[in-house]
């Protein structure tokens, strides 16, 4: 269990090959998000440089799924981060979308608690730990950096701001409705 606590290297090469570290083998995309699902933490780093590729092959990964039909975030929540990083918005967008994060996460295990006091129908179903551990890395996986971004410039919020804030807050808030709903 120690070894769990560590994330997983992997490494790229030149080749872009990614190499397992443990297993000294190579790896895919889908391998490395089997590992995620199974509840581990990954660190891709390039082989020559040093740097931390984690990022990059976290977001191909969900563009993966997504480009094959396994939607998801909705198409408006997608166009407003698109949207968000292009104004003065990007700065608040990670903070609000990690407490949002955090409160979903929250209310799940508050959830999970209360269903700890009644026999709980699902717990018997199979693959529910799995889909547990899986809700539970995507949530971590897409806070991941978040929290530690500074206020704009100015460190003023525009009405436009406050309005891209409520239009995410209200998608999310359907997105957390369809997770529970799960």
């Amino acid at each position: 269990m120690a070894e769990d606590a560590k994330p997983l290297l992997i490494k790229r090469y030149a080749s872009r090959r990614l190499y397992n570290t443990e297993t000294s083998d190579y790896v895919t995309l889908e391998d490395i998000a089997n590992f995620i699902r199974e509840g581990r933490e990954v660190q891709i780093v390039d082989l020559k440089s040093g740097d931390d590729l984690t990022r990059q092959y976290l977001l191909q990964i969900i563009a993966e799924h997504e480009s094959r039909g396994e939607n998801v975030l909705p198409v408006d929540v997608l166009t407003d981060l698109v949207r968000s990083y292009a104004t003065s918005a990007q700065s608040v967008v990670p903070q609000f979308l990690a407490a949002s994060f955090e409160m979903l996460r929250e209310g799940q295990s508050k959830m999970m608690e209360n269903f700890g006091a009644f026999p709980n129908p699902m717990a018997s179903m199979p693959g529910f730990e799995a889909l547990q551990r899986q809700q539970q890395a995507f949530l971590k996986s897409m806070m991941a950096g978040w929290g530690s971004e500074e206020e704009g410039e100015d460190g003023k919020e525009t009405s436009k701001d406050r309005e891209e804030l409520a239009t995410i807050k209200k998608q999310l808030a359907e997105l957390q409705s369809k997770l529970s709903k799960l």
